[in-house]
C-alpha cells in the first residue's frame, strides 16, 4: 500500500497503525514529548482567539493543545479529530478531568479526509490547527487542504511541526531523524512549498518562519475576510 494511497481501506490501516503505536504510549506521551515538541504553547499563545470562536484541530491527540486553549480562551469552542480511537480515550479523559466536556468535543476520523469534520455540525471553524501531526500523516498534504476547506472567512490555519534542522549539528540531525522514524514520524522537507502554494491557491496571506535554528517550522495562513471560493 502505497503511503500516498488514499483509500479508505489505506485510512483504515492508518487507524490500526496508530492505534497500535499510541497503545500505551498514550499513558505517557505528554510527559515525555513536551522535550521536544517544541513551538506548540506559541502556536497556542498566537491563536488569538475572538469571543465565540471555534478552533479545530486537525491530529488532536491527547487533547493537550485544546485543553491548554480553552484555558487561555475560556469564551471559544474547540473540538479535535483524530485517527486514533486509543488516543481519544485518552483525550476524553484528560477533558473530563480539567472539567472542560462542555466545551471540547472530539470525533474519530481521518484528518485527510474533508469530511472528518462533519460530526461538529460547523461548516466552517475560525481557526484550523496542526501541531506536530502533518509529519505523521501520510497523505499529509490532503490534510492541509482538508483543513483550508474548512476555514472561515477571516480565519486562520496554523501549523507547528518538525523542520530539517538545517541549523543544527549533522549529527544530532542524524540520531533525530533515525529516532523519529521509529514512530513514524517524518519532517516534511517540502511542507514551506506547501503552505506557499496553498496560500496563493486560497488568495491567503501566509506568515512563517523556522524555529530553535530550523529545529521547528511554524507557519500561519490567514484567510481574507471577504474571501469566498467564487472570488479566490
Amino acid at each position: 500500500m502505497s503511503i500516498t494511497d488514499k483509500s479508505p481501506a489505506a485510512a483504515t490501516e492508518t487507524a490500526r497503525l496508530m492505534d497500535a503505536v499510541y497503545r500505551n504510549q498514550r499513558h505517557f506521551y505528554d510527559l515525555t514529548r513536551k522535550y521536544y515538541l517544541l513551538g506548540r504553547d506559541r502556536l497556542i499563545e498566537r491563536l488569538e482567539l475572538p469571543r465565540g470562536a471555534t478552533v479545530l484541530e486537525l491530529g488532536c491527540g491527547t487533547g493537550r493543545n485544546l485543553i491548554a486553549a480553552a484555558k487561555r480562551y475560556p469564551d471559544a469552542r474547540f473540538f479535535g479529530v483524530d485517527i486514533s480511537e486509543h488516543m481519544l480515550e485518552t483525550a476524553r479523559h484528560n477533558v473530563a478531568r480539567a472539567g472542560l466536556g462542555d466545551r471540547i468535543v472530539f470525533r474519530q476520523g481521518d484528518a485527510a479526509d474533508p469530511l472528518a469534520a462533519d460530526a461538529f455540525g460547523l461548516d466552517v471553524f475560525d481557526r484550523v490547527i496542526y501541531s506536530y501531526t502533518l509529519s505523521m500523516i501520510p497523505v499529509w498534504r490532503e490534510a492541509l487542504k482538508a483543513g483550508m476547506a474548512r476555514l472561515a472567512p477571516g480565519g486562520r490555519l496554523s501549523v507547528v511541526d518538525f523542520g530539517q534542522q538545517d541549523r543544527l549539528p549533522g549529527a544530532f540531525r542524524k540520531l533525530l531523524f533515525l529516532w523519529l522514524a521509529k514512530f513514524h514520524v517524518s519532517p516534511r522537507a517540502d511542507l514551506p512549498r506547501e503552505l506557499e502554494q496553498l496560500s496563493a491557491e486560497n488568495g491567503a496571506s501566509l506568515n512563517a518562519s523556522d524555529l530553535y535554528r530550523g529545529y521547528a517550522w511554524y507557519a500561519e495562513i490567514s484567510r481574507p475576510v471577504g474571501y469566498s471560493p467564487a472570488t479566490k
